[in-house]
């Protein structure tokens, strides 16, 4: 886990995070593999903490990121995981804009009441594809799946003085309204996929109060709880805290409240044999975890313990 402090961030991330906010405001919890010397993952799994509205930004597709020198573009989305009375995410413009009128409200600062700006709530879903002007606003938690890059160019920044990229922005953005996003799917009563694309599939599970699951993951896999709590083997996951499976399965025992958590994995299908159901869970059951790749959860609440340097990613 690391923690990334940001001008726009808080330093109360309860209920979500212990983790230490004395160098500042926290903007990003950053999910990692339990092994540092691990290859890179694919995707990249992040909680964001907003008490001040993001900077306005777009992310490039594969092959301008490419051709800038850069591994990868940025398709994402988000899940809504709490907001104030009022909060609001922008997505696209509000309607198209010729090259020219873009870059006017750039430069005069009126681009923020160009966007088409959303009312946010617990439970909301926006997949957010490259070439999407997008922004966060203020008094919002949010779990974030990305592709794993830092390919992100700030159009505008309310004055905050960090450095912007309106080229790079205004090369790969798309100057009008974002696409529409298709529909959340339900394959069971446990599970409902929010988005799936050709980056990654994101779903929410729902375990009743007991219940046994199997989790094969042929494919790399980000578990994160957000409300109950279960058992995976030895470990306990509770609320903010996430596992990483890859090439492997393991038991899901859902505790006395149950579990609700985001599934992400890469795409472009969905995995319908992801998660199984075993059989309702009977006293001293004891769940299995294989031993191919221990479970470790990634936890927020060792980020005071893990705060290393890492890349002043833009947001």
């Amino acid at each position: 886990m690391r923690t990334k402090p940001k001008p726009w961030g808080s330093v109360d991330l309860h209920p979500w995070s212990e983790a230490s906010t004395t160098d500042g405001p926290i903007g990003e919890l950053w999910f990692e593999r339990p092994d540092p010397a691990a290859p890179e993952t694919a995707l990249l799994l992040k909680l964001l903490f907003t008490t001040e509205p993001l900077s306005i930004q777009v992310h490039p597709d594969d092959a301008f990121a490419r051709s800038i020198g850069l591994a990868s573009g940025k398709t994402e989305a988000w899940y809504i995981l709490s907001a104030i009375p009022g909060a609001e995410v922008a997505l696209g413009l509000n309607y198209p804009r010729s090259v020219t009128e873009l870059r006017t409200a750039i430069a005069d600062g009126s681009i923020a009441n160009i966007l088409h700006w959303h009312p946010v709530h617990r439970g909301d879903v926006f997949f957010i594809p490259a070439g999407t002007i997008h922004a966060i606003g203020a008094g919002i938690v949010l779990a974030e799946i990305q592709q794993h890059s830092d390919a992100t160019f700030r159009l505008f920044d309310y004055g905050r003085q960090r450095e912007l990229h309106i080229e790079n922005a205004v090369a790969v953005a798309t100057a009008g309204p974002r696409e529409n996003q298709a529909p959340a799917e339900r394959l069971s009563g446990a599970r409902t996929v929010l988005t799936v694309n050709s980056h990654f599939a994101l779903e929410r599970i729902d375990l009743l109060p007991g219940s046994v699951w199997m989790l094969d993951a042929p494919k790399e896999t980000w578990l994160l709880a957000i409300e109950g709590h279960a058992q995976l083997g030895a470990t306990t996951l509770s609320l903010g805290e996430a596992v990483f499976l890859q090439a492997d399965h393991a038991d899901i025992e859902a505790g006395a409240d149950g579990l609700k958590a985001l599934l992400a994995y890469p795409g472009p299908t969905v995995n319908l044999d992801l998660l199984r159901e075993r059989s309702a869970a009977g006293p001293g059951r004891v769940p299995h975890a294989s031993s191919s790749a221990p479970l470790v959860p990634t936890s927020p609440e060792r980020a005071a313990r893990e705060q290393s340097e890492t890349p002043n990613w833009p947001s």
